[in-house]
Formats: C-alpha cells, structure tokens, sequence
C-alpha cells in the first residue's frame, strides 16, 4: 500500500501540479512546458536507461515537426492525421538511422548523432528548399481544420490533448522502467558482457530503444507542428542540440519524472526570469554546476527524498513477516 501509494501519489501530485498551471500561468506557458516535457523524455531514456547521450535531438524533431507540417500544408487539414504522419516518419527515419547509430560507443553515437542533426537542418534548409521553403518556413496556421471532442486549432483544447497525450508518453515509459525489456536496456549500460552471456542480442535492445525514443521526439515536434500552425529550419536548428541534455540533467538523469521537472525550470527560466534577468543562461549554468557537484541527482532526484518523507512518512509501511493472500 505504501509504495502503490508513493508510485501514483508522485504521479498525482506531478501531474496535478503542471495542470495548475494551466490557471495560474500563461497557457502557452503551460502548453511549451508539457511539450518540452515530451521531447526531453526521449533524450533521458537513451542517457539514463540506454547510456548513450544524444546531441542530435532537434533532428528527430525535424522528422516529426516537418512531416505534420508537409501535410498540413500541401494535402490536408486534419490535425490529427498530421500528427499520425508524425509518428509514422519518426519510426521509419530512426529505424532506419538507428541500424547504423546503435552500434557505435556512447562518444561516437553523440558524435554522430550531432553530424545527422547538421545534416537534416541544411538538407530541410537548402536541399528541399522547394518543399520546405528554405527559411522561410511553411506557414498553415489558416489550413488547420476544426476536429470533432477536442479540436486542436483552439489553444485550450491543443492544451487538452497535449497533456493527455504528454501523461500517456509517461505512462508508456513507466511501464518500461518496471518491464524486463526496461531491465535489459539498464543492463546495456551497466554490464553489457554478462547480457551477451545471458543470449541476448544488445545491438537489438538499443536499436528498439533508440526507435522508441525518437520517436517520441518526432511525436513532440508534430505536436509542435499543429501548436505554433508554422515549421521553420530555426525551430530546430542544430544550435539548440544541447537543450534536451542539459534538461534531463537539470530534471535528474533516469528518472521518470526529471524530464518534467527539468522542463518546469527550464522553460521557468528562459520565459519568466528572462523578463527581468536578461543573460538566463547564466543562472541555468549556475544551477547545473550546483546539481552536478550534488551527485547528479538533478532537481526531482534531489527533492524526492524530502518529499517522500513530507508526504508518505504517515502512511503505515507493509510488514515484510505477511505474506500475500495470508
């Protein structure tokens, strides 16, 4: 009862504190935040699960943000399908990318992942400048039609769907944190020679997780697709490579709620605080160095202890001497 209580109560007051701000803060704020979120969750299960650091992110944006974008813009109206389009691309690109990526060592993979991120952001920029307009972007915000329950081109619906979509994206990779699959790739990273031992393939384990992964990022720059009704080589630029790691540091690497958390603070920081202090960069760094001299932990990793202790500490601990069904 305490741990069931622990698990979802954290979820609970997690997710019950970001719809909050919903009411209290601007809601492209609270939308930008679940967003950013999603995509940080993608570079936190490859770093924290997997080991491998990715600095190619926008990359698997672009995939997702530019295939709902294409369609919004040249065949359809339907947001929905524009974000199916989105997921459809990102499995196909990183399935394929990933054959290649994954079997490389976590050094070289960031490398690498960095080159492909240069090299989807001039091929969108300058080599399919015909279909992306260059820098000029592809602009739709007009073509994107109402949807029946929740219709995306309203802002408090998209708000809605987004975090509906944000909770079943946790949910997912909650299930795979406490899977056997979720097991295996933990073990990628920490011991991958008594995997091998044991007659499992790891080149498979991380290729499906690299798929999932970025996946979820091509998911999250559809979403961003339908959100801003505009794609342009600037939202993903490969300037902005670093952003998901220094996020999942700032959240806490390999946990389930840092992405969410670091998110919060990140886009607190560039939104809010850039009002009144100009160079947020700064203090972002200053608090980076701060967690990482804690036992890079991040923000969640270093607080869930106290709040464990705040909130769960009344709560009656089970008796290891019952067993089940006694």
């Amino acid at each position: 009862m305490n741990r069931f209580l622990k698990d979802w109560g954290a979820m609970v007051l997690i997710f019950g504190l970001l719809l909050l701000t919903r009411f209290f803060l601007p809601l492209p704020f609270a939308t930008e935040i679940l967003l950013f979120g999603m995509y940080t969750m993608a570079c936190n299960y490859l770093l924290g699960w997997v080991g491998f650091i990715s600095f190619g992110q926008p990359a698997y944006l672009a995939v997702g943000g530019y295939a709902s974008a294409i369609y919004l813009f040249y065949f359809g109206t339907n947001p929905w399908l524009a974000i199916l389009w989105g997921i459809l691309a990102g499995i196909v690109v990183t399935a394929l990318v990933g054959q290649f990526f994954v079997r490389l060592r976590s050094d070289y993979f960031a490398l690498v992942n960095l080159a492909f991120c240069v090299i989807m952001y001039y091929f969108l920029e300058n080599i399919l400048k015909d279909i992306t307009q260059g820098d000029n972007g592809l602009f739709y915000i007009h073509k994107i039609g109402s949807t029946p329950i929740l219709d995306l081109g309203n802002p408090k619906d998209l708000y809605i769907a987004v975090f509906g979509i944000t909770l079943l994206v946790w949910i997912f990779y909650r299930y795979l944190d406490r899977s056997f699959f979720g097991a295996c790739c933990k073990a990628t990273k920490l011991n991958e020679d008594k995997l091998i031992f044991l007659g499992y393939s790891s080149f498979q384990i991380r290729w499906l997780s690299f798929i999932i992964a970025n996946t979820t990022a091509a998911l999250a720059g559809s979403l961003y697709a339908v959100y801003f009704g505009s794609m342009s080589p600037d939202f993903i630029s490969y300037h902005r490579a670093a952003d998901p790691v220094v996020v999942t540091i700032l959240g806490g690497v390999g946990t389930l709620y840092g992405p969410l958390v670091g998110a919060f603070a990140y886009i607190g920081l560039k939104d809010l605080v850039s009002g009144f202090f100009t160079n947020w960069e700064l203090l972002i760094g200053v608090i980076l160095v701060a967690i990482m001299l804690r036992g890079e932990k991040g923000i969640y990793g270093s607080l869930a202890p106290w709040l464990e202790k705040r909130l769960f500490s009344k709560f009656p601990k089970a008796n290891p001497a019952i067993k089940e069904g006694s």
